[in-house]
């Protein structure tokens, strides 16, 4: 049977749609009003009649539209975005920046978005970047003013300014397999907190000696992410890629007779430091060659109860390393202590390449009964 209602009402809103492309809101919004009296509005409806009123710089009536639509549909993305254009037209920055993100977000590898709907995400991500802008031009003035810079806040703070302003994210501890409650979310160490870097440091030119001996031949070198024997691989961009790889001093616990002789000076600098013993698993010690023009892509590491140490050798220019939203140069000499259970990544952009001594520490804050227990754990799921 005929819906003479319902016929009606699709009249009325082909005429409103109609309306509405000539951008005649005045025409639009009764019949999208008349609808919405009906009962029978749909999310796509309260929409349309938001974008009426928003072409009548009704606001309030725009947004109180866009709450019916986002309660039906709370991932609708002109509906978020829409928010945020109000937002931004009402002056207020920071609201229509959680808007904008929260679009972007969603909107974030979604495919066959209507060109109309790409073209709104990216004045938001225009929107946002410039409201970011203005509030943090406006923090920066009012902590001049009170007589706070850098020297005085320090980069801990800049960097909680750059992620409340949206410039950055935070990163935290996200270990691939196992994680240990209540350590802090700290990217890099001072190598001077530690008793043991200054000798490693003065070692450098004897490991280099050794290292750059075996970069001439290059017997023994392996891809540094194997695949495993017994277990599927993980997603990895230079899995069995030489282009990153290892020369294995103590591997699983167990030293590399052939390498750990041909390194002499470099097996006696690694002695005694706090590096963990655990029966098939550490030490881990090896130099960490990286080719020409090689991205090591943003990942995790396994746990977030070590931290890896880097003692850079034959470095060339351009070369970094970044952990959370702190990225360093890579200088020969200077170690480099990081949690690698932060999301990292490493670049050598020069034309020649990069080899670092690595290994592995246990984490300062652990103390002798946690080390013990993990220590046991580990060596019971090692095998």
């Amino acid at each position: 049977m005929n819906d003479p209602a319902k016929a009606r009402l699709e009249a009325i809103a082909h005429a409103g749609i109609a309306a509405l492309r000539r951008r005649d809101g005045a025409a639009a919004r009764p019949a999208f009003d008349e609808i919405v009296a009906s009962g029978r509005a749909s999310p796509q409806i309260w929409l349309m009649l938001a974008q009426a009123c928003d072409l009548e710089d009704d606001r309030p009536a725009a947004r109180s539209a866009l709450a019916q639509v986002l309660a039906a549909d709370p991932a609708n993305l002109y509906a978020l975005v829409m928010h945020g254009e109000l937002l931004t037209r009402d002056g207020d920055d920071r609201a229509a920046v959680s808007w904008y993100a929260r679009a972007l977000s969603g909107a974030s590898g979604a495919q066959g978005l209507p060109q109309d709907l790409l073209e709104r995400l990216r004045r938001a991500e225009a929107e946002h970047a410039a409201a970011s802008g203005r509030f943090m031009a406006k923090l920066q003035d009012s902590l001049a003013a009170a007589g706070v810079d850098d020297n005085t806040a320090g980069p801990r703070f800049a960097e909680a300014l750059a992620i409340v302003s949206g410039q950055a994210r935070p990163f935290l501890q996200e270990p691939t397999s196992f994680y240990f409650p209540g350590l802090p979310q700290r990217a890099f160490y001072d190598p001077a907190d530690f008793a043991w870097t200054a000798a490693l440091e003065e070692a450098t030119s004897a490991i280099t000696a050794e290292v750059a001996a075996i970069l001439a031949d290059r017997a023994g070198l392996q891809p540094y992410v194997e695949r495993p024997k017994d277990r599927p691989a993980k997603a990895h961009s230079l899995l069995d890629d030489p282009r990153w790889s290892a020369y294995h001093l103590v591997r699983d616990g167990v030293p590399v007779a052939e390498h750990a002789a041909r390194c002499p000076a470099t097996m006696a600098a690694i002695a005694g430091l706090p590096i963990p013993v655990i029966a098939g698993a550490s030490p881990m010690v090896l130099f960490s060659i990286l080719a020409p023009g090689t991205h090591i892509q943003p990942h995790n590491g396994m746990l977030n109860t070590r931290l890896i140490c880097h003692l850079p050798l034959v470095v060339p220019d351009n070369c970094r390393l970044r952990v959370g939203n702190t990225v360093r140069t890579v200088d020969a000499g200077k170690m480099l202590i990081f949690d690698d259970s932060i999301e990292h990544e490493a670049w050598n952009d020069s034309d020649a390449p990069r080899a670092i001594l690595l290994f592995e520490i246990w984490r300062p804050e652990l103390d002798d009964g946690e080390r013990q227990a993990l220590r046991a754990m580990f060596e019971a799921t090692s095998h």
